[in-house]
């Protein structure tokens, strides 16, 4: 009978949960496969997996663990709002789930009260300020839905795992004032400052940082999660802090900071309570030997000047951001409908947290992708290629300070070939070129692949701000890679593209879209500086190129993917600059044949990439669509993206490399790439 009753109790449970996921679902638009709540850069990252924030714990991107936890009291019942911890405590109704830009926000109802949890990472791209703030504001709003007064206790702690990149690791905390702040502090005990590189690792040096006024808060703590927790949901009140507990694992008992915040839910209006979670990670990344700080502390002295400013600047921010939200999903709806604005939602802050914005000596910024869930590399050209589109969009500089580091890096006698190198090492350390033979051999590298790439994303710089002087500065090193396509470019040799998981391909037509384009390119900038012979003739090695290209590429109603492959085709997405730039050296009938043929092709969740497999890249898929030259088969190809995001299985940080027939995961999450689909905004832009 025991038995029978644990199942039936078992059973209900799952009813339960299904309900609660089912009752989400139809109360919100869009269900993301991962939700961004902290996201700053590679290592500053906190993800939720779920819609309903009470089903799964927290992790960084990579999906190694790191619980945010919340608690609610209402008139002194608990209720959990985030976490599966503590288990026995029941769950708030949640009412939806909801992503914008700098935001994710849920909902719920409980006990007469609506309450409304909000992760706020105010990253606005056109502002380099903010958006090297390693801050996120967490906030908790409250609203009488049965007119009368209540009181209630919010619960709020954050791991130490945060801090650390194995669990085994010691950490040390402080719990502190700063003028009418209470800071709690945590550390590695070792501070091994910048002594790893490499893809599934986490920072282990430098201080995580929790802030609250010391006037909202009731209690604060640090130490075991397993001691605060369950304090809180018993009596209410934390234990003392145990300094013998200073210097040990973090994996022993589960170390926290942690923070009660009473509240009084008035019987009509708000009542919103925040703190703030930022990281100092003393130095960011090393480049060429030089050690080399976060950009916000070209403003900020310390982490201590930064929560002051933050904290005080509270109010004004979450009106921006909410105002920045709304403005740049009425941007992408008005270009790309609905389904187009949840995918550029989305797409922000994954983009935006897979790079780290840093000052120069000369306190000019410098921005560094890292290649995650892939082989770690920092500033990978092909990376950043497919990410441009979010930083021409909303801020050029941003996509210069990823450019500007390549060039230096080919310029500074240390590059040995005529193209141009992948990448300048493996994230944080930019010591010098790691993927493939690197700077010994030229096993495994990309000629026309980055050539095409520099010279391209140099272009659209200059389009952009109405500007070539950038170029300028770099101009003998754009003119030896504009010579090499020239040579090298229209019929690549057996060698790697950005797709480089297919492996080496001859005759690649896709890749010698981009070499035509990074020709067009070089003319253009020609162009805009007053030289109009060597503007009009790589002009004409393009057009030439073109007539040549749709002979040797044509199989009839498409396009091969490569010259010699009959029967084949593939995704033309590098043709998408030839409009965007006002190049127009395709006809146009060669756009309008490869649209007709993706459309026949694509499958329930998207356009594979070529017909080798049925797998696609997401970021791709959005540039293909920008080649349409209607509305209408733009949002035909944008809405199994769409579909996809909302129905696949596999719950992590936005894929960008999947099967288009399940759904199913192939690999790489939490990449830069994804600010690719703000490709139709940049298009919309450059008109």
């Amino acid at each position: 009978m025991k038995r029978l009753f644990n199942l039936k109790i078992s059973l209900l449970f799952m009813i339960g949960t299904l309900c609660v996921t089912s009752l989400v679902a139809q109360n919100q638009e869009f269900r993301a496969p991962s939700y961004p709540l902290v996201t700053h850069d590679p290592y500053f990252s906190i993800w939720i997996n779920n819609e309903v924030p009470t089903q799964i714990e927290t992790t960084h991107w990579s999906q190694k663990p790191m619980p945010v936890r919340s608690v609610v009291k209402i008139d002194g019942k608990a209720y959990r709002l985030m976490g599966k911890s503590p288990a026995f405590e029941p769950e708030a109704e949640l009412i939806k789930t909801n992503v914008s830009a700098t935001q994710t926000t849920f909902t719920f109802k409980q006990d007469g009260a609506e309450i409304v949890l909000n992760f706020l990472s105010p990253v606005l791209i056109e502002d380099l300020d903010m958006v090297s703030r390693p801050l996120t504001y967490v906030s908790w709003e409250f609203n009488s839905l049965d007119g009368k007064l209540h009181e209630a206790e919010i619960y709020f702690e954050l791991s130490g795992l945060a801090a650390v990149n194995t669990r085994g690791q010691k950490v040390k905390w402080e719990n502190y004032k700063e003028g009418e702040l209470q800071v709690l502090k945590l550390g590695n005990v070792d501070q091994p400052i910048l002594e790893k590189s490499g893809d599934d690792i986490r920072i282990d040096w430098g201080y995580l940082y929790a802030a609250a006024r010391t006037s909202s808060i009731s209690q604060t703590f640090a130490g075991r999660s397993e001691d605060a927790i369950i304090a809180f949901v018993e009596s209410g009140k934390l234990p003392e802090m145990n300094n013998e507990d200073q210097g040990s694992r973090v994996v022993e008992g589960q170390k926290v900071l942690a923070y009660t915040i009473p509240v009084t839910v008035k019987a009509t209006g708000k009542t919103e309570k925040h703190i703030m979670l930022a990281y100092d990670d003393i130095f960011s990344v090393e480049y060429f030997g030089k050690r080399l700080e976060g950009y916000w502390k070209k403003k900020f002295k310390n982490m201590d000047q930064l929560l002051t400013t933050a904290e005080q600047e509270y109010t004004a921010i979450k009106k921006r951001c909410d105002a920045y939200d709304l403005n740049l999903n009425a941007e992408a709806e008005s270009v790309g409908g609905k389904e187009y604005a949840a995918i550029c939602a989305l797409a922000y802050r994954q983009s935006i947290a897979a790079h780290k914005v840093v000052k120069d000596e000369n306190g000019e910024p410098l921005c560094f992708s890292k290649e995650n869930f892939s082989n770690g590399s920092m500033g990978t050209v092909d990376v950043f290629y497919p990410a441009a589109p979010i930083f021409l969009y909303l801020n050029p500089d941003l996509i210069k300070a990823q450019t500007t580091p390549i060039f230096e890096y080919a310029e500074s006698g240390r590059w040995p070939w005529p193209y141009a190198p992948h990448d300048i090492g493996k994230y944080p350390l930019g010591n010098g070129q790691k993927y493939g033979g690197g700077e010994k051999t030229e096993d495994r590298q990309m000629p026309v692949e980055e050539c095409g790439n520099m010279l391209i994303l140099t272009a659209a710089i200059a389009k952009t701000e109405n500007d070539a002087s950038y170029a300028k500065k770099y101009w003998d090193t754009i003119t030896k890679w504009a010579e090499y396509l020239s040579e090298k470019g229209f019929d690549p040799d057996n060698q790697l593209c950005t797709d480089d998981f297919a492996g080496h391909l001859a005759h690649n037509a896709n890749l010698s879209v981009k070499a035509i384009m990074g020709l067009a390119s070089y003319s253009l900038l020609c162009d805009m500086q007053g030289n109009k012979i060597e503007a009009d003739n790589y002009m004409k090695q393009a057009q030439e190129m073109v007539q040549k290209w749709m002979k040797a590429a044509d199989d009839g109603d498409h396009y091969r993917l490569a010259f010699d492959a009959e029967g084949s085709w593939s995704q033309k997405y590098n043709m998408v600059w030839d409009d965007m730039l006002g190049f127009h050296i395709f006809p146009e009938e060669v756009e309008n044949k490869e649209i007709a043929y993706y459309l026949k092709v694509q499958n329930r969740y998207g356009l594979p990439l070529d017909n080798r497999d049925s797998y696609t890249k997401l970021d791709w898929i959005l540039w293909t669509a920008s080649l349409a030259n209607s509305k209408q088969e733009f949002n035909q190809l944008v809405a199994p993206v769409y579909r996809f995001l909302n129905e696949t299985p596999e719950r992590v940080p936005m894929t960008d490399w999947y099967y288009t027939k399940t759904g199913e995961w192939r690999g790489f999450i939490a990449r830069s790439v994804v600010g690719g689909v703000y490709m139709e905004l940049l298009k919309e832009k450059l008109k």
